[in-house]
């Protein structure tokens, strides 16, 4: 199996398509930062206030012992794996945490409920939520230094192309191909002859969509989610799927197809389109981190979790969740199936990702799911970091709407 057999002689058209716009460099960042703090604002606590007292609202935290999960990693359920219990008389008794085979007893937060910066967190707990993936993002920049340190003697790009190389042989050659039935270059090649207006739609997708659209996703579904647990487990499910990823872009960095030389016939249609989002651009972006897809990772996650919401193959609802009409469960189902559809198509025209990395990212969604939970043994480290900073965990409002009078508050 050599590498020749896969490169092929492709007669590339003039590039006719010209972006009927292009954003600033700081839209963007203005763009996605209008969402969070939108939300925020749309999951505040209600009649809590950050300076003087909220007598019904202390009694709510009173009776939680202000004890919800901040990011939650989970939330305030009787049968969750972060449940404590009182183990002395004291004010402000210590928390215990399962942790593995043993048991940890942790600071108890609550002392720290009336710091200002405790109180801003009960108002917005969304707050929680924003800092959680800040870290996330953080851990992707990191990727691109570690994984250029550990193959510096043998050269990471040509690692990488050589891993781009094998995904296409793979693709073809393995006893996988019978999957991949559509070569990556087979649907370029198409919007480029005679499709190019799509595909400079495309490009923008590319650029514009998976940030906004994912954070947009986390925040909307904050909000809407039956119950805090039901949004956590999307939230976790994400959140493993991420780390998986990163740890894959480390240890095999894959040069995406557009990357690739010449005579395996990708052009790099968002660049040639001037189409790149900033959030492809600077020292500590990953270039070579095209195995797995997070664009079709996110997606995809999105939309399992928007099929879910629609409640079409439930038969049981979450408390104070109320049955949708056809039409609403018709519309989650279309965009939970077409969404993820229109990235797969939007990765592989513009030559940023293999079908095989959309596969791999799609088993990496199935484990995260079913291993979302191994989160909990963060939580003594959560319990301690809000411990040094003297802030107390806020409450989640994910539910909240259900569940006091009239459905909304």
């Amino acid at each position: 199996m050599n590498a020749p057999n896969i490169t092929v002689s492709v007669d590339e058209p003039q590039w006719n398509s010209k972006p009927a716009w292009k954003l600033p460099g700081w839209a963007e960042p203005i763009i996605v930062a209008s969402i969070l703090f939108g939300a925020m604002y749309m999951t505040r606590r209600r009649n809590y206030r950050i300076f003087g007292a909220s007598p019904s609202n202390d009694g709510y935290l009173d009776r939680l012992d202000s004890q919800g999960s901040s990011d939650a990693l989970l939330a305030h359920s009787s049968d969750s794996d972060c449940e404590y219990e009182v183990v002395s008389t004291s004010k402000h008794p210590p928390k215990l945490r399962k942790w593995l085979c043993c048991v940890l007893a942790t600071p108890n937060t609550s002392r720290f409920r009336n710091n200002i910066h405790s109180r801003v967190l009960q108002r917005f707990p969304f707050l929680i939520e924003m800092f959680y993936w800040i870290i996330n993002y953080a851990f992707y920049r990191m990727t691109s230094i570690t994984s250029q340190k550990i193959f510096a003697e043998t050269g990471i790009w040509n690692v990488a192309q050589s891993h781009g190389i094998a995904v296409l042989e793979a693709e073809e050659y393995s006893w996988l191909s019978f999957l991949f039935t559509l070569r990556e270059r087979e649907i370029q090649q198409w919007f480029m002859h005679g499709h190019q207006d799509a595909l400079t739609v495309l490009n923008k997708a590319y650029a514009l969509i998976h940030i906004p659209g994912t954070v947009g996703f986390i925040c909307w579904y904050y909000y809407v989610a039956p119950s805090f647990d039901t949004f956590a487990v999307a939230r976790r499910t994400m959140t493993l799927t991420n780390f998986c990823a990163f740890i894959t872009f480390i240890f095999y960095p894959c040069m995406p197809p557009r990357l690739l030389p010449a005579e395996y016939g990708f052009l790099d249609t968002v660049r040639h389109d001037d189409a790149q989002s900033v959030w492809m651009s600077g020292k500590y972006v990953n270039t070579l981190a095209a195995m797995p897809s997070m664009h079709f990772g996110y997606a995809f996650c999105i939309g399992m979790t928007l099929i879910y919401h629609s409640g079409l193959f439930r038969r049981t609802l979450e408390r104070g969740e109320s049955r949708k009409n056809t039409f609403w469960k018709m519309f989650y189902l279309a965009v939970g199936i077409g969404y993820p559809a229109f990235i797969l198509t939007t990765i592989v025209a513009t030559a940023n990702h293999y079908f095989m990395d959309a596969l791999v990212a799609t088993c990496f969604v199935f484990f995260s799911f079913l291993c979302n939970k191994i989160f909990y043994v963060f939580i003594p480290l959560e319990d301690l970091m809000l411990y040094a900073i003297r802030a107390d965990k806020p409450i989640p409002t994910t539910g909240d709407r259900f569940h006091e009078r009239g459905g909304r508050i």
